[in-house]
């Protein structure tokens, strides 16, 4: 059974708050392969904290980073996210889209808030599409920033709107669902970028589409996060009134 709208969204804010979450996100600073000093007054520069927080050494196993006197310690994998380190008052993370690596610094100190609005909720935008697979197709997606990323495409969703199909096709998967990234006429209103949508009760070939749960990408809380943009067959040219509006 799905998570209640209700939990869904108060466990969305918790997670944008929390001490890994996109509101106390100060810096990303691309990296080189090699050792960087790192602090206010270093080549790789942060905004806040002490002149030199530390030694950050980057190479083909991964990295490390020691503070002043210590020895090093490496970032640790996570799930659904990049490695990450605790160097106080800094969360540390080894951001890499597509082969080029960044550092991440989210700032602990820091109590953001942020106020999250919505379009009221419609049943009429749960949808149960057909789902298909398909052989892998390899894909490149462009980024808000102007780069682009590399993807590899395997399923598709589909179903009907006012007498036309449409059809969505997710670019991204998280713990195991697949993320759609999408736009429709609502831009504007809506993040004008475009929205994320996981899909859900996945069974044989269905898939429940709730657009009540479409919400706003990391870009549009901070500079620092960089979000795919949707694929052409993604951007659609009707209104969906449901989900998150702009922040």
């Amino acid at each position: 059974m799905a998570v209640l709208l209700s939990d869904w969204r108060a466990a969305r804010l918790a997670a944008l708050a929390a001490p890994d979450g996109w509101l106390n996100l100060v810096a990303r600073i691309e990296l080189a392969p090699g050792s960087h000093l790192v602090g206010r007054e270093q080549a790789i520069a942060l905004p806040s904290g002490p002149d030199l927080l530390g030694t950050l050494t980057l190479g083909p196993d991964g990295a490390s980073f020691a503070r002043p006197g210590a020895p090093p310690q490496p970032f640790v994998p996570v799930q659904d996210a990049f490695p990450q380190l605790l160097v106080d008052p800094f969360l540390l993370e080894i951001h890499t889209v597509d082969g080029r690596p960044a550092l991440r610094v989210r700032d602990l100190t820091l109590r953001p808030t942020v106020q999250l609005r919505y379009f009221p909720e419609d049943p009429a935008w749960i949808i149960r599409a057909d789902w298909a697979s398909f052989a892998p197709e390899a894909a490149e997606i462009k980024m808000k920033d102007g780069s682009t990323a590399a993807v590899t495409l395997t399923h598709r969703a589909t179903f009907q709107h006012k007498g036309k199909t449409v059809t969505l096709t997710p670019t991204h998967w998280k713990s195991g669902k697949p993320m759609f990234v999408f736009r429709d006429a609502t831009a504007g209103e809506t993040y004008p970028a475009c929205r994320f949508l996981i899909g859900e009760e996945i069974e044989g070939d269905k898939i429940t589409l709730d657009f009540n749960r479409a919400f706003t990408p990391p870009c549009g809380f901070t500079d620092f996060a960089i979000c795919p943009l949707p694929p052409p067959g993604n951007l659609l040219p009707f209104r969906i009134e449901a989900g998150e509006l702009t922040p």
